[in-house]
């Protein structure tokens, strides 16, 4: 109802009526706990189609079309292609802003494509069908409608589409094979879901009985009785989360993978990411925050500072003394490539930098001292050497003593497809 009243495509003024139905759908269409029920299994495809999204029929489904963190300004602007596979932390973007004004548009995603992790998707995408979009990656909005290639770096240049190693897997992505290993993977992941809402109903329970209990405490102690439960909540939710992410993996390390997204090694994967801990970044920028990465499992030295950085597979990273973790910054030791999931390790020497907004990708070692500067993407299997800074998209040395100057990243970018 509320999107009767914004039309696609006309300008209205900011603050009005329209706006506020405008807003209403971005807050309303955009439910966290939902997508990340949903998200990384098949059944997220008849919930956004039920919530406006146009998914070109029949559906390809491959049992991860999506992640299980997306963001869109409106679902009913939203077109995706048969085929097409989008990762995690995808922000869709139908409205343009001015001073004074704004308007929504069509966001339209080709088919047979590959959307990687963290790619913001505007609706003036000049990005056609089968295409794979790198982790990362500014879209482009001008010039030809690339089809049949790979973009990387910001701003984007072309790379290959597919990769001879990545094709290992092909013979599982059609015929019986495909239907019989789709529905293993649908009774996992619906297995996994229930384990995802039996945790979150417990949490809920004891929050429940904690504020009662401090309710009932209120006339003899006071205020008291309200902080100690704020206290002995928050202990809880550190033990809880901790315990439900161990378990999750069986109280087993990740090792490294190399396999299909039909193979039981990546659905056991998918499970561990959606029993997640949160719970770390109500510590964020404090001494405590080392503590709790510990509990998950990183590999830490002294005197960490982390302000708000994201860590997926705890006990594939290794990090040194007197390291600073900016706000927004991804460690993050996997990547998905159309079918194929891979991840390894992370190193991290002593003394490190990573900047805000940075983005670590699997295979890679900072050397001491190293410094990654703001919103940079280090590209798997990357070494910065002890003491250097690297910068760009994707990151490259950044020299200012008798060499370049520190560059605007299209220099990185054009350096690296050279």
């Amino acid at each position: 109802m509320l999107s009767l009243a914004v039309k696609p495509d006309t300008v209205y003024p900011l603050y009005g009526v329209r706006y506020l139905c405008h807003r209403a759908i971005t807050r309303v269409a955009n439910s966290k706990f939902l997508i990340g029920l949903f998200g990384d299994s098949s059944f997220i495809v008849p919930f956004l189609r039920g919530l406006g999204y146009d998914l070109s029929s029949p559906v390809v489904q491959t049992g991860s079309n999506f992640g299980d963190h997306l963001r869109h300004d409106t679902p009913y602007l939203v077109s995706v292609g048969p085929g097409t596979v989008c990762a995690s932390e995808l922000s869709i973007v139908n409205a343009d802003y001015s001073s004074t004004s704004f308007r929504v548009s069509r966001a339209s995603i080709g088919a047979r494509s590959f959307l990687g992790n963290t790619i913001v998707y505007p609706s003036q995408s000049k990005v056609g069908d089968n295409c794979l979009l790198a982790t990362k990656v500014m879209v482009p909005v001008d010039g030809e409608v690339r089809e049949g290639v790979g973009l990387l770096g910001s701003p984007s240049f072309e790379i290959p589409r597919t990769v001879d190693r990545d094709n290992r897997f092909n013979d599982l992505t059609s015929g019986n094979e495909l239907r019989r290993r789709l529905a293993a993977k649908n009774r996992h992941n619906a297995l996994t879901i229930g384990f995802f809402l039996l945790a979150r109903w417990f949490y809920t329970f004891v929050a429940v009985v904690t504020g009662l209990c401090a309710a009932s405490l209120y006339p003899s102690l006071g205020v008291s009785a309200l902080a100690l439960a704020m206290v002995l909540l928050l202990l809880f939710s550190v033990v809880h989360g901790v315990l439900v992410e161990r378990a999750s993996t069986g109280f087993r390390p990740l090792p490294p993978k190399y396999c299909s997204i039909y193979d039981i090694d990546f659905w056991r994967t998918e499970r561990f990411f959606k029993l997640e801990s949160g719970v770390g970044t109500v510590f964020n920028g404090t001494p405590f925050k080392s503590a709790i990465w510990r509990l998950q499992g990183v590999r830490l030295g002294k005197r960490l500072f982390d302000d708000g950085c994201q860590m997926a597979e705890k006990n594939l990273v290794t990090i040194g003394d007197d390291v600073t973790l900016n706000a927004g910054g991804w460690i993050q030791c996997h990547s998905q490539e159309d079918y194929v999931f891979k991840c390894d390790q992370i190193t991290i020497g002593a003394g490190c930098t990573l900047g805000v907004g940075s983005f670590v990708l699997y295979g890679t070692t900072m050397g001491d001292g190293a410094v990654l500067a703001p919103d940079s993407f280090l590209m798997k299997g990357e070494e910065i050497p002890p003491h250097a800074r690297w910068g760009g998209n994707p990151a490259r040395e950044l020299r200012t003593d008798h060499g370049i100057h520190n560059r605007d990243v299209a220099h990185f970018g054009a350096k690296w497809h050279q």
